[in-house]
C-alpha cells in the first residue's frame, strides 16, 4: 500500500524559522528532497512579504520547483489575492487553511471562519476559470483543539468540511498544528470526515508538540488516511499559535511507515542528503529526529525495496 508522505518544511518548516533561507539554498534543499522520493512538496506560502519575509521568494522558488521531473508542486494560500498569485506561478496544488477556531482564524488570516469558507469558494471559482486549473486543498486548522479557545466542537469541525466541499475544494483535510490531538480523537474525527466527504476526504496535518504526532499516524491510518505531511528535522509550527512547534520529522515517520510494511517510495540515505543541505544552510537551527542520530537499525527492510543499511538515514543534527 502506498502513503503520501508530503514534505512540507520548505513552507510550514521555513515560515517559523527568524532567519530567511535564500532562494537557491531552498532550491537545492528541494532538489534533494525530490531526488529523496518526495512526490509532492508545499514549497511555499503566498502572503505579503511584510508579514512573512521568509516566503517573499514565494514565486521564485515555485517556478524553479516546476523544472523538476515528477514533482508535485505545492503552495499555501491563505486568500484570493495568494491564490491569483500562485496560479500565476504555475503551483499544481494549493492549500488554503480555514480555521475551525474563530480566534485562531481572525488571527492567522484576519477573517472570521465563514468569511475563510467564502473565500475557498472564490478561489475554486478562479481555478475553474483559468488555464491550469491547479487544485485546491483546504485544510481546517484547529480541527482538534486551540491554544487560543481551547476545545473546539467537532461537529463544527465536520459542518466546515461539508461546507467546503460544498464550495468546491478538490480535498479537505485535518490540521493539528498546534499539537492537541489524541489518538482517539483522530480516530473519531477521520472516521466522521470520510462518511461525510468520501472520496473529497484528505490528509492529516499532525504535529508532534506533545509526543503524540506518531501514534496520531497510526491512528489515522487505521481509518484509512493515505495522505501525511511532514517537515524534514521537524521544523516549523503555526506563528499565531503560541507554544505551537513540533512537525512531525519526515525521517521519523517514514522509517516507521516502511517498517510497517507501508510504501512511501522515500530513500532514508537521500534524506540524510537533503537534511545536510538544511543544516548546511541555517547552521545553528534546532533540527530534531531520533533517526538522524541512530541510523535505520539493522535488519531495517523498506516495504517494497528490500533490506537497507543498517547506517541509513544518519546525519549530522
Amino acid at each position: 500500500m502506498f502513503i503520501l508522505v508530503s514534505e512540507v518544511g520548505p513552507r510550514d518548516g521555513l515560515q517559523s524559522v527568524h532567519r530567511t533561507m535564500a532562494t537557491d539554498r531552498k532550491l537545492a534543499w528541494i532538489a534533494a528532497l525530490a531526488a529523496a522520493g518526495c512526490r509532492e512538496i508545499e514549497v511555499g506560502s503566498f502572503v505579503h512579504p511584510k508579514l512573512l519575509p521568509q516566503m517573499a521568494d514565494a514565486e521564485a522558488v515555485v517556478r524553479g520547483a516546476l523544472a523538476i521531473p515528477g514533482l508535485t508542486v505545492m503552495a499555501l494560500a491563505p486568500n484570493l489575492k495568494g491564490v491569483e498569485r500562485a496560479i500565476a506561478a504555475g503551483a499544481h496544488k494549493i492549500t488554503m487553511p480555514v480555521s475551525a477556531s474563530e480566534s485562531h482564524s481572525l488571527a492567522n488570516i484576519r477573517m472570521t471562519t465563514e468569511e475563510a469558507i467564502a473565500e475557498v469558494g472564490r478561489a475554486c471559482a478562479l481555478r475553474d476559470a483559468s488555464a491550469t486549473r491547479p487544485g485546491i486543498e483546504a485544510g481546517i486548522s484547529t480541527a482538534f483543539g486551540c491554544t487560543i479557545e481551547g476545545r473546539v466542537d467537532e461537529d463544527r469541525v465536520i459542518r466546515i468540511a461539508v461546507a467546503l466541499a460544498g464550495q468546491g475544494a478538490d480535498s479537505v483535510g485535518l490540521s493539528d498544528g498546534v499539537g492537541y490531538a489524541n489518538p482517539a480523537q483522530v480516530k473519531r474525527l477521520f472516521t466522521r470526515l470520510h462518511a461525510e466527504l468520501g472520496d473529497k476526504a484528505g490528509g492529516a496535518h499532525l504535529h508532534n508538540t506533545r509526543g503524540q504526532g506518531l501514534a496520531n499516524v497510526v491512528a489515522a491510518l487505521d481509518v484509512g488516511v493515505i495522505t501525511f505531511d511532514a517537515s524534514q528535522g521537524g521544523i516549523g509550527g503555526c506563528p499565531y499559535s503560541p507554544g505551537a512547534t513540533g512537525n512531525i520529522v519526515t525521517e521519523d515517520l517514514v522509517w516507521m511507515l516502511e517498517a510497517m510494511g507501508l510504501d512511501t517510495g522515500i530513500d532514508l540515505d537521500g534524506m540524510a542528503r537533503a537534511r545536510a543541505i538544511l543544516a548546511a544552510s541555517l547552521p545553528g537551527e534546532p533540527l530534531y529526529g531520533h533517526l538522524p542520530d541512530v541510523g535505520a537499525g539493522k535488519g531495517f527492510s523498506y516495504a517494497t525495496r528490500g533490506p537497507a543499511m543498517e547506517t541509513a538515514g544518519k546525519a549530522a543534527a
